[in-house]
């Protein structure tokens, strides 16, 4: 029965946001530590990590994310491994993520001079070492405001997830689209969401890059 777009709705929307929050969080951290492994190889002396570092990479940026999520939903089914539309959500996004992320923190390690990792040298610090006390204090400050920025790219990613029956944000426009048929309504609000999200984050990445640039 269709009816009328009414304040019901509307909450339904809101109340799906918890579930675009909590999966854009699990594939941010998922992503994180793929990521971090992913820099730290591609940064590496050792040719055959660098190699599985690159390979990685541009196997994920090479593929649509959606290829990933359809491959874990569907693909793991075939060979007797199913799982849930929340698992392969998040576990696509992450493995997506850790790419994006992993070259990001690359460029931020890349940018730090070279003399800065001689001078942790000289005082014989092994290469993990120099990457904890002398790099990675300098890159981060490099990488924030690309990964904050990225992040907000990470939450929009988040609506393909409803290809698969998982119910965020897009996903439950979709049904309100059904049950009311007023498209443009819905869908509006369902922007108007995504961007009270994604605003405040781009605003607060272009400040904090601008604070960062200052301070150096």
């Amino acid at each position: 029965m269709i009816r009328q777009f009414a304040w019901i709705d509307l909450l339904y929307l809101v109340a799906a946001l918890r579930w675009t929050l909590a999966l854009t969080g699990a594939a941010f951290l998922g992503g994180a530590g793929v990521g971090a492994i992913v820099a730290l190889m591609r940064a590496s002396r050792v040719m055959p990590l660098r190699l599985l570092g690159a390979v990685y990479t541009q196997l994920v940026q090479g593929t649509p994310l959606l290829v990933w999520i359809f491959g874990l939903f569907f693909g793991l089914a075939i060979f007797g491994f199913p799982v849930g539309p929340w698992m392969a959500a998040a576990s696509a996004l992450s493995v997506y993520a850790g790419a994006f992320l992993g070259e990001i923190w690359r460029g931020a390690l890349l940018a730090i001079p070279k003399t800065q990792w001689e001078a942790g040298a000289s005082l014989g610090l092994g290469f993990l070492h120099q990457l904890r006390y002398v790099i990675v204090p300098q890159a981060l400050r490099i990488a924030t405001p690309p990964t904050v920025g990225f992040l907000v790219q990470l939450i929009k990613d988040t609506s393909l997830a409803s290809t698969i029956g998982f119910i965020e944000l897009t996903r439950e426009g979709q049904t309100t689209t059904a049950a009311t048929f007023q498209p443009f309504a819905v869908y509006l609000t369902v922007a108007a969401l995504y961007f009270a999200l994604c605003f405040p984050l781009t605003r607060f990445s272009r400040r904090l890059e601008r604070r960062l640039h200052a301070a150096r």
